[in-house]
């Protein structure tokens, strides 16, 4: 595997991203279509309405599935840098920096981590800003 840096580290997952996604995409845009055609026909019209409910439903439900999923990931991420945080300065990370902060320091390593984090909360520095300030990067491939 190609080694991770900041031009190669968002991962996107092809059959979600390029063929789960699109194809809800159409399916929502043909039920919308065939909604309105059915409009005024009330042998249809039920029908119809309950595919439209029933795709947005799924769409949601895939959404929210995978919104879930980072989430939890999020509060890992930040359990463990402020654990290394710790093992690193004897303190733990500054309540100042947002989970984004914490989330991107995560590329850094023990070597840059401490420095990079004082300047974070200090400068309040956006996500992309402490990616881009990392000097030798610390892959993370475990990220869904």
């Amino acid at each position: 595997m190609e080694s991770q840096s900041y031009s190669n580290h968002r991962q996107v997952v092809p059959p979600f991203h390029f063929f789960v996604m699109p194809l809800f995409f159409l399916t929502f845009i043909g039920s919308g279509v065939n909604l309105y055609e059915s409009w005024g026909d009330h042998e249809r019209m039920y029908s119809a309405s309950l595919i439209l409910v029933l795709v947005l439903c799924a769409m949601l439900g895939t959404l929210f599935g995978r919104i879930f999923a980072l989430k939890a990931q999020d509060r890992a991420i930040r359990a463990e840098e402020n654990l290394r945080h710790f093992v690193l300065t004897g303190k733990l990370l500054d309540p100042a920096l947002s989970i984004g902060q914490i989330i991107a320091l995560r590329f850094a390593p023990d070597s840059e981590f401490a420095v990079l984090a004082a300047r974070a909360a200090a400068e309040h520095m956006e996500p992309d800003a402490i990616k881009r300030a990392i000097k030798i990067w610390r892959p993370d491939t475990y990220r869904a």
